[in-house]
């Protein structure tokens, strides 16, 4: 009896130990994808329990028994730590691998990046041709996006900060849109708390306005704070800005690269040569250093710049000057 006992005891030590074998030497396998995918996508809603992520992994396409797969989430003693979100499971991952990776959450990341200068109709454009972005805003009107925003009446020209932003598959373009709206938020606020007390500017609002043209302007860095003196100087003596890119902006799709005597002499709100002060919204997104260079301008008497060709600017302080520097760079005079 005892014998027998003995011989038991030691089959079933030998079964555990040839289980636990094989359940290790799994964990290391490759699981099996369908044949022509180099990666499947794998979605876990929010609350989903180890036993459902072990069949949304079976639903996603891979070639597994989702009790095999949820007694290893369990015994491994991780099953909890899974986080939900968009996944992409590449060819070549094993249980253990894609347990690493819902726990640890390494999401399947898409980016997309809006350009410093860009303005409104060019962020939806880069957010429709945006990689698995789901597009709630696609069809809404502006006014819409803003009210979803919670900046009902507000224009959403410039209100968004040019960056690239990282987001999982299936996310929405609005809270890819929130997030920029914030980071535009914050890099004002910090801009406007560095302002110059020689500033000619009221208000945050202001100061983004002209940094939106600040930005379009600017050829060379190194120009970007003589080029916020030269509009705040104008501003300061009730000159007008007299800007070629608000009137470009004012244009909007009717611009065809021309800009055209005519059209400095249409009026506009965003006609700068025929209207005072500043344009009533921004006309594209300024970066950092556009906000900062706005709130900070170079100290002197500069009225008027002219591009030298090489993408740097001339700044004069009179019209005399300034009409000699025509004539040198652009005239060749």
């Amino acid at each position: 009896m005892r014998r027998l006992i003995s011989t038991l005891f030691w089959l079933a030590l030998l079964g555990a130990i040839a289980t636990a074998g094989y359940g290790w030497w799994w964990t290391q396998q490759p699981l099996r994808l369908p044949a022509n995918a180099a990666a499947v996508d794998l979605s876990i809603e929010p609350g989903t329990l180890p036993r459902g992520v072990a069949q949304a992994v079976k639903k996603a396409g891979v070639d597994v028994d989702p009790r095999l797969l949820f007694t290893w989430f369990r015994v491994s003693g991780q099953g909890h730590r899974i986080k939900a979100g968009s996944y992409e499971l590449e060819r070549g991952i094993t249980p253990q691998r894609l347990l690493d990776k819902l726990a640890r959450g390494e999401e399947s990341m898409r980016a997309v990046t809006f350009v410093e200068g860009w303005n409104w109709r060019q962020v939806r454009a880069a957010m429709a041709k945006a990689e698995h972005l789901k597009p709630d805003t696609r069809n809404l009107p502006d006014a819409d996006v803003m009210k979803l925003l919670g900046r009902e009446g507000v224009p959403p020209e410039g209100r968004f900060f040019p960056d690239t932003y990282a987001y999982s598959k299936g996310s929405s373009d609005v809270k890819v849109l929130q997030r920029a709206l914030r980071a535009m938020d914050k890099r004002l606020a910090e801009a406007w708390a560095q302002r110059s007390p020689q500033s000619v500017l009221k208000t945050p609002e202001e100061a983004l306005i002209l940094a939106s043209i600040v930005e379009k302007e600017t050829g060379k860095a190194a120009d970007r704070t003589l080029i916020a003196s030269v509009f705040q100087n104008r501003l300061r003596v009730g000159m007008p800005l007299q800007t070629d890119p608000t009137v470009i902006y004012g244009l909007g799709e009717r611009f065809d690269g021309n800009l055209r005597k005519v059209d400095l002499q249409t009026d506009n709100p965003f006609n700068t040569y025929m209207r005072p002060g500043l344009p009533p919204t921004p006309i594209a997104m300024p970066g950092k250093a556009s906000l900062l260079a706005t709130v900070q301008p170079a100290p002197g008497n500069f009225l008027y710049f002219v591009a030298k060709g090489d993408g740097s600017s001339h700044f004069s302080p009179s019209l005399d000057e300034h009409n000699r520097a025509v004539n040198k760079y652009q005239r060749g005079q």
